[in-house]
């Protein structure tokens, strides 16, 4: 039996209107386990919009709130840590071990992304130069984005989405198609711990998904891990 593994837009799963997908497989049997969607251009401006429409609510939020949501989902993710070691496990074929390992240093960066208050205090100079002083703000970008590889499905995306939104930002995260299915544990967390619906959307797809989010006017930063050729491509894009 296998899953139909879909995309995660404004809070829900969505089946998008492409009819692309492949195979997702257990690298321990070989065997087919799930069918993954894979988006098209249309299916990126969905979760983009999506991700528009949220941003002014939340980015006007006050940090103290968002990281109350950060402290919930770490919560959560620590209830259900071996859970999502098992979903690696399932698709990558890393050892049990090793993906809770990968969970735990993911679990790092939610606990940094709490202490967003104080992370996102500017500074004030008095007197810079004679008659002037300076003042240092931070405010969130707007939607930003994650490509990010099939080696580490949970740390890898862990590394930008808990500070990109707790920095007031709204995120989509288009991940591995080779194990898509952690991304959307971690959304549905997400959920559960109070994310208001279009914050944290997922993509999932190959280059077509990618090159709708590079080329994407709404997409104001980019976040990437994966091969030099690729980075280079997405850098020069």
């Amino acid at each position: 039996m296998t899953t139909a593994i879909t995309h995660f837009i404004a809070g829900a799963r969505a089946a998008g209107s492409s009819t692309r997908a492949q195979d997702v497989f257990n690298p321990a049997t070989g065997a087919v386990t799930g069918r993954v969607a894979l988006a098209s251009a249309a299916d990126v401006d969905v979760a983009v919009a999506a991700a528009q429409a949220a941003f002014p609510a939340w980015s006007d939020t006050p940090p103290i709130r968002r990281a109350r949501v950060m402290f919930k989902f770490l919560e959560l993710v620590n209830l259900h840590k071996d859970e999502l070691a098992h979903l690696i496990t399932a698709e990558h074929g890393k050892v049990f071990t090793d993906a809770q390992g990968e969970v735990a240093r993911g679990i790092d960066i939610i606990e940094f992304a709490c202490g967003i208050p104080q992370l996102l205090k500017g500074d004030f100079t008095d007197q810079v130069s004679t008659g002037m002083d300076n003042w240092t703000i931070r405010q969130a970008l707007g939607v930003v984005a994650g490509i990010t590889p099939f080696n580490f499905p949970v740390m890898v995306p862990m590394w930008m989405f808990p500070v990109a939104i707790a920095a007031g930002n709204t995120f989509v995260l288009k991940p591995s198609p080779i194990d898509p299915s952690a991304s959307l544990f971690m959304a549905e967390l997400l959920k559960q711990a109070g994310l208001p619906d279009g914050v944290f959307n997922v993509v999932q797809g190959d280059k077509e998904a990618v090159d709708a989010l590079l080329v994407h006017p709404d997409v104001k930063a980019i976040s990437f891990v994966g091969s030099t050729p690729i980075a280079n491509y997405i850098y020069e894009t």
